[in-house]
Formats: structure tokens, C-alpha cells, sequence
């Protein structure tokens, strides 16, 4: 109970009272060669989920129109896979022009892409990248075995050798240790994306972390907090498994640190209605933006 409202001195005093707001579209989901235990679209899954190639233009367009006129100011295009093709790439630098002339700032992940690639999406309109480290350099192999956390690495620095804003953060309640979140919070601090994404996981049946239990909610608080102290004035931005882990303390989230939100729907979970997440904000005497 000491911890939250000193993390909440630090946002106000680094961040001010503004809430960035973003959302995403799942572009292209399932069929993914990746082994992450966490994943419902892993290779290894199970889980029933629909599959589909990549989104055409015009619907991928809706999605972002629907994200702006309900707050959004972020959107970003997710598709899952190692990485997009070099036949998808153009495709989905078409899309970033597009979403950016509505007047959103587009977001993207797309796997492990080189600086080229990453400057070709750059030019199209790209404002920034997104590539998580998942967990700690010394637990990621007991979470993925198909590609490395050197990999990630080296995509996030490519992205900002590319001339881009980068958003980098993790999951948290895979089995790692406290020591695990810390070591990821300062390898974050090195790598200096401006953005922290910060998941929980829902479990979902048929993944192999399918029966893990969700964080307690004052856990994943602490985590928050403690993210905003090592990363004072970094955007924390709490995404998926909020609603699942926190129920009911949702709400805490900003007096514990952050200052980011993903609204709207995950990737193969459902999120909350826009209108709701600009209540809280706003009843909090926070700004969305």
C-alpha cells in the first residue's frame, strides 16, 4: 500500500495526467511456426482459435477508423508468424500510409524484421515498433525455443537504427521469478524503448501455460509499480489479461504508475468496451489522449 502511491508521484511528476490510448487489429492470425508457451496461435497449440491470412486493406482501415472516433490515438497491426513476408511487407506498408492519413500514429508488429525492412515501413508512414522481450534472458528459453532473446534484441535496436519509436515489455505470470521481472525491467532501461507494454497472462487451454493460475491482483500492482520506478518516465501501458487478472481493481492501475492503456480487443481475447476504459480515465481525473 506504500509502493502504489509513490508510483503514482513518479507517473504524475514524469508523465503528467495524460492516458495514451492505442488499440490493434489482429491482421493475420494463427498458422505460426513459433513454439511460445503462452501463445493460442503457437505451433504447438491447441486452442481452438479462427485462422486467417493477412486482412485485406479495407478492413484493416475500418478497424483503425472504429479505434479513432473512440479515443484511440495509437493503432498498430499485428500479425502473428515468425515474420511477414517479403510479398506482406508492401501490403502492410500500403495499410500504415493509410491508417496515418486518418490522423492516427501507426503502430506495428510484425515479427523479426531487419532495419531495411523496418526503414521501408518508416518511409510509409511507421511512427513505431513493436517487439516484446517476453521475460528475462534467462527464463526465455523455457518460453520459446523457435527464435532467441539475442533475436528480439536485435530487432528492437534495428527499429531504432531505423529512426523509430519502440514499444518493448513483456508477460508476466509465465512462472518467473521476481528476479526474472527485475532483470527484464533494467535489460528494458538499456534498450530504452518509449514504450512498456505490460501483459498478464490469461491461461487459455490447449497452450502449454494453459493451467497456470492468473496473478493475484495486488502482484500484478506491485509489478506496475515497480516498472514505473525503474522506469520513471518511460509510458507503462497495461494490456492484455488486465480485465482476467485485476477484475474488480482495474481501476488501480493509473494509482499504481501507468500511464499507457490498450483498449479494445486483444488478439484472441475479448478486451472492454471503449466507452468504459474513457469512464475510468476520465473519473480518475485523468486525460485521455
Amino acid at each position: 500500500m506504500e509502493l502504489l502511491p509513490a508510483a503514482n508521484r513518479i507517473r504524475r511528476h514524469f508523465r503528467g495526467n495524460r492516458v495514451d490510448l492505442c488499440a490493434i487489429v489482429n491482421a493475420k492470425s494463427g498458422k505460426c511456426s513459433e513454439d511460445c508457451a503462452y501463445c493460442a496461435q503457437s505451433a504447438k497449440s491447441t486452442a481452438e482459435i479462427t485462422s486467417y491470412a493477412l486482412l485485406g486493406k479495407k478492413t484493416v482501415l475500418q478497424k483503425a477508423e472504429d479505434a479513432g472516433n473512440n479515443g484511440a490515438k495509437r493503432f498498430c497491426i499485428v500479425t502473428s508468424g515468425r515474420r511477414i513476408s517479403e510479398k506482406e511487407l508492401p501490403r502492410i506498408a500500403d495499410m500504415v500510409s493509410s491508417v496515418r492519413s486518418l490522423g492516427l500514429l501507426p503502430c506495428a508488429t510484425l515479427g523479426l524484421l531487419s532495419e531495411q525492412d523496418l526503414k521501408l515501413l518508416k518511409n510509409a508512414g511507421l511512427e513505431r515498433y513493436h517487439n516484446n522481450l517476453e521475460t528475462s534472458e534467462r527464463f526465455f528459453p523455457a518460453i520459446c525455443t523457435t527464435h532467441s532473446y539475442r533475436e528480439k534484441v536485435r530487432t528492437i535496436r534495428a527499429a531504432v537504427s531505423a529512426g523509430l519509436s519502440v514499444c518493448s515489455g513483456g508477460i508476466f505470470g509465465l512462472g518467473e521469478t521476481w528476479q526474472d521481472r527485475i532483470d527484464m525491467a533494467f535489460a528494458l532501461a538499456d534498450l530504452g524503448p518509449d514504450s512498456i507494454p505490460v501483459n498478464f497472462l490469461s491461461p487459455v487451454t490447449g497452450t502449454k501455460l494453459g493451467r497456470n493460475k492468473p496473478l493475484p491482483p495486488l502482484e500484478a500492482l506491485k509489478i506496475i509499480s515497480i516498472y514505473r520506478f525503474i522506469l520513471p518516465d518511460r509510458q507503462i501501458r497495461v494490456c492484455g489479461g488486465r480485465l482476467q487478472t485485476l477484475g474488480e481493481m482495474n481501476a488501480f492501475i493509473f494509482l499504481a504508475g501507468a500511464d499507457g492503456l490498450l483498449v479494445g480487443n486483444y488478439l484472441t481475447t475479448l478486451g472492454r468496451g471503449y466507452a468504459e476504459d474513457l469512464d475510468l480515465i476520465r473519473n480518475l481525473g485523468l486525460i485521455p489522449s
